[in-house]
């Protein structure tokens, strides 16, 4: 049976943040093609995010309730009136955008995606991260259910991952927690029906923070349309040749952008991999506190792996002044202390910094093409030693056998 969705972590800066959480910054650059009355929406939600941002001292114990996809969030008494009623504002836009979906998709693409930038309000993410991928009504949602009576050969692996996949969440607290039962069905039901990929460690945390926002069925719908065309099954594959191209791609925007601290990272012998291989796989939710990567991933939704470039670069160059003077091991430490809390108050910032990276679609195309050229190569000169070996054996053989 179907669990209905739970809330993210308590605490009240977690619960300001899923809230549409979007500080008074300078707008993204697509806003300079919205009109007058799109921007004065836009300034709306951010004095209400203002508001919201003065108002955390107040609000330190929001306690969320597990809910369906449809349910609402009951603001904090100690709200000011002003709050109020711009929150009611964001109700009435975001509601009018659920009921009028496929005309905003079409015909308002840019403010949509200027909202989706500036947070999509917790209590509408459910239904709105469907909409973004077109999972709903999908027809292998009839098939949960009876995918759950089935056995995968994954499933003692996927047993023992779940136990690390937000550990220190309330919802998937416990080995016998209802997060782990419905993260464990989830997982189980997508090895049963994509048997290439089966399960890969990483995926489960996409799927928990799923399930912190709708039921277990939706989850699922929402996982097979991100796998089969956000690219991240292409990532989750056995060989991770996605990775490896991510991680080629990636790297070129790194000597471009900041050639110094390439040169610091490569005489280290500091692989990009080393860091950024879970940025990509886990789409930063190893590496935010939730708040954060909820933010970038309602982004994700809208605009795919992009955002996972644009955000790790902008991390680079934020923090290129301290890591050119580390070692390796003190990089180390320092991605995995400093780097992942410095946008906590203020994820707006580091969505801000992003979409100041420079991007060049065509060019990541080309490198794509690139990279499937060397790889191809590679494989051809993999296939001739083969062959030049097995001759080698063969004429060894023939040797040995004239020698008697």
């Amino acid at each position: 049976m179907a669990s209905p969705a739970v809330s993210p972590d308590s605490s009240s800066h977690e619960a300001l943040s899923s809230v549409n959480s979007a500080p008074a910054c300078s707008p993204t650059s697509d806003s300079e093609n919205l009109s007058p009355d799109e921007l004065e929406l836009l300034a709306k939600l951010e004095e209400q995010n203002r508001l919201l941002e003065a108002d955390s001292k107040s609000m330190r114990s929001m306690n969320g309730s597990r809910r369906n996809s449809g349910s609402s969030l009951v603001s904090s008494s100690s709200a000011s009136s002003n709050l109020s009623h711009l929150e009611e504002d964001t109700w009435i836009l975001w509601g009018r955008i659920v009921n009028e979906w496929d005309e905003w998709r079409k015909k308002k693409e840019k403010l949509l995606k200027e909202l989706i930038r500036k947070g999509i309000p917790h209590h509408f993410r459910a239904i709105v991260w469907q909409l973004l991928c077109s999972a709903t009504d999908m027809p292998v949602k009839n098939q949960y259910s009876e995918l759950l009576k089935m056995s995968s050969p994954c499933e003692k692996l996927i047993r023992r991952d779940i136990a690390r996949t937000y550990p220190e969440h309330e919802f998937f607290k416990g080995q016998d927690s209802l997060g782990q039962e419905v993260l464990f069905n989830v997982m189980k039901a997508y090895s049963l029906v994509d048997r290439e990929v089966g399960y890969c460690q990483g995926s489960a945390f996409i799927v928990g923070l799923l399930l912190m926002q709708m039921p277990e069925e939706e989850a699922f719908c929402v996982f097979v349309r991100l796998m089969q065309e956000y690219r991240l099954r292409e990532l989750f594959k056995p060989s991770m040749a996605e990775l490896g191209l991510c991680i080629y791609q990636f790297e070129y925007m790194l000597q471009e952008q900041l050639p110094e601290l390439n040169i610091h990272f490569r005489s280290q012998s500091f692989l990009t991999s080393m860091y950024a291989s879970s940025w990509f796989l886990t789409l930063f939710l190893t590496t935010f506190p939730l708040p954060v990567a909820t933010r970038v991933f309602d982004i994700f939704m809208y605009e795919g792996l992009e955002i996972v470039f644009r955000v790790g670069m902008a991390l680079l160059q934020f923090n290129q002044a301290e890591l050119v003077q580390l070692d390796m091991e003190g990089m180390s430490q320092y991605f995995q202390k400093v780097i992942p809390h410095q946008f906590d108050s203020c994820p707006d910032k580091l969505i801000l910094r992003a979409f100041q990276v420079k991007y060049n679609a065509k060019k990541m195309k080309r490198l794509e093409k690139e990279y499937a050229a060397i790889k191809n190569k590679e494989m051809e000169e993999q296939i001739e030693i083969k062959r030049l070996r097995t001759e080698n054996r063969l004429l060894k053989q023939r040797i040995e056998t004239l020698e008697k």
